[in-house]
């Protein structure tokens, strides 16, 4: 089993920053990929920017140049540094990881969730 648990969620005034970071933990053979999603009230979940194994990385076009994704392969964790927040970034957070998990089947990932972290950004 697989447990991505995220944090450093809140309430930031426009303009401010905000650093989130998610730990993939369990059964975890190999790490594709991870990644951060949100979700606003009444809008579909999208993509907010994903790195790969090799550390390539690609951003949603709204948040170029001011949200940075990084990842620590040591320990399985991701990060998103969120800068020059803005009212629109207000969502709800979650963390994505392609893992594969059995040594023995490396052309086989499943993708995991966590369970979300809120951000607000209001004055």
């Amino acid at each position: 089993q697989v447990q991505l648990v995220e944090s450093g969620g809140g309430l930031v005034q426009p303009g401010g920053s905000l650093r989130l970071s998610c730990a993939a933990s369990g059964s975890i053979f190999s790490i594709n990929a991870m990644g951060w999603y949100r979700q606003a009230p009444g809008k579909e979940r999208e993509l907010v920017a994903r790195i790969i194994s090799g550390g390539s990385t690609n951003y949603a076009e709204s948040v170029k140049g001011r949200f940075t994704i990084s990842r620590d392969n040591a320990k399985n964790t991701v990060y998103l540094q969120m800068n020059s927040l803005k009212p629109d970034d207000t969502a709800v957070y979650y963390c994505n990881a392609k893992i594969v998990v059995s040594p023995t089947t490396p052309w086989v990932t499943y993708d995991y969730w966590g369970q979300g972290t809120q951000v607000t950004v209001s004055s």
